[in-house]
């Protein structure tokens, strides 16, 4: 029988003809695997609604051209773009600057890097051999995604990040990606942070780029925790109106460790936010929260996957998505319990608040369980704002658009209270508002 294969799309042809045109110039193949992924991806093609896992999200349509590869920015235009971007710009800390995927040394501040953290840019590690590199891609499932293994396969730059043991920074790192120009372009970066025993860090991430140009951000970060670690991670995307923002989150948690993440969503006509987790140490506690505000036919995903292998693990996971006009909300949400992981308690939900009666929400919240000690659960809700809520408050002379926008604060809050860092929660906060004012 011949042997069927798919047809390849433009975009498809176009990202194999760039991956040849610039192999000369990408740094060490061998050090990250880059061929071994580019092949990986090869062979999977973009991922459409027939893989189960991106049955909402259909990239294969939705991408039809392949953006080349950014060059380095300009100092100048580097500058301008930096000077506009907002996100954690009032929160004191040290910052590493990335403009159109490159690190920009000039445009970062580490000055205040606290005692016990070390950053070393990824070009430099690659050219070194680093040790450090044979760490990145800590979680089996992540390497089975073709948008992990296409962020690998066009790595341009990045940082390792280190936590000595028992460190534990007031300061956090803020790891700043900005996007500028007037034509389309892709970037991929990957960022390792590697926690040691006991040793505690916050790092706060944000995205943001220009409206009305196509462009095409593709990020990872992978986490290593090592036992009795914290890690604090708040993340904003604010990219353009026009782009595709693909990432991924990937960490590794060992006996002890402790995971806070919440993602903040606002940007992009297109996103897809992946977690991957290995909870591979006993006693583990991992919060991971999301929140969404869409609108103008915008689609955002939040796909989690939390893989559970050792014994009592605590996790809670709370996804909000407001959607206004015609936008699509898509949360996925995989819990898995392993046979060995008993005692394990574990909670994921996904709330969506429909504004109008034109968005619609896709949630698909799934539980695998093969250990027989477990307290878990799923669930998801869908609706509109509670009419006896906007009329209590509009009966003390709320007028309504304002009652709902108290509605919506208060809706989403629950997703970002969790955030320990006063200043990473009141700039999400801000976020927030600054979506209902725009709003109108």
């Amino acid at each position: 029988m011949a042997e069927v294969k798919n047809l390849r799309t433009g975009a498809e042809t176009g990202l194999s003809a760039l991956f040849e045109a610039g192999r000369k110039s990408f740094a060490t193949e061998e050090a990250i695997g880059r061929e071994e992924a580019f092949r990986f991806f090869e062979a999977t093609g973009l991922p459409s609604r027939r893989v189960e896992a991106f049955k909402y999200t259909d990239l294969r349509a939705a991408i039809t051209e392949a953006a080349p590869p950014a060059e380095a920015p300009s100092a100048e235009a580097a500058r301008k773009a930096v000077a506009a971007a907002k996100g954690f710009s009032a929160i004191e800390a040290a910052r590493l600057t990335f403009v159109n995927g490159h690190l920009i040394r000039a445009l970062s501040d580490l000055s205040g890097l606290p005692e016990g953290v070390t950053v070393t840019p990824i070009n430099d590690a690659m050219g070194k051999g680093d040790a450090r590199l044979t760490r990145l891609a800590p979680v089996a499932q992540a390497r089975e995604n073709a948008i992990y293994q296409l962020n690998t396969a066009f790595l341009a730059d990045g940082a390792l990040i280190t936590v000595a043991p028992g460190a534990k920074p007031a300061l956090p790192l803020h790891l700043r990606f900005v996007g500028t120009g007037a034509e389309a372009f892709s970037t991929a970066t990957r960022v390792l942070v590697d926690i040691g025993e006991g040793a505690e860090v916050t790092i706060l991430e944000s995205h943001e780029g220009p409206d009305g140009l196509t462009y095409q951000p593709n990020d990872a970060m992978d986490v290593r925790i090592e036992t009795g670690g914290v890690f604090r991670h708040a993340r904003t995307n604010r990219e353009g109106d026009a782009a595709v923002a693909l990432s991924t989150l990937s960490v590794r948690l060992d006996d002890g460790a402790q995971l806070e993440s919440v993602a903040v969503v606002t940007g992009a006509v297109l996103s897809r936010h992946q977690i991957f987790l290995n909870i591979a140490g006993e006693g583990t506690n991992v919060v991971v929260n999301g929140a969404a505000m869409l609108r103008r036919g915008q689609l955002a995903d939040s796909t989690l996957l939390a893989d559970h292998a050792a014994v009592g693990g605590v996790g809670r996971e709370q996804f909000k998505t407001v959607i206004d006009g015609d936008a699509t909300g898509v949360f996925q949400g995989k819990i898995i319990v392993r046979q060995a992981a008993q005692q394990t308690d574990g909670k994921m939900k996904s709330d969506c608040l429909l504004l109008t009666d034109e968005g619609q929400m896709m949630n698909k919240p799934e539980l695998e369980i093969f250990a027989d000690d477990v307290a878990c659960g799923h669930g998801a809700t869908c609706g509109a704002p509670d009419e006896d809520l906007l009329f209590y408050l509009m009966a003390r002379g709320l007028p309504r658009p304002l009652a709902q926008s108290l509605l919506v604060q208060a809706f989403l809050g629950e997703a970002v209270e969790s955030v320990t860092h006063e200043g990473a929660r009141a700039a999400l906060i801000g976020e927030i508002e600054a979506w209902l004012a725009a709003r109108g």
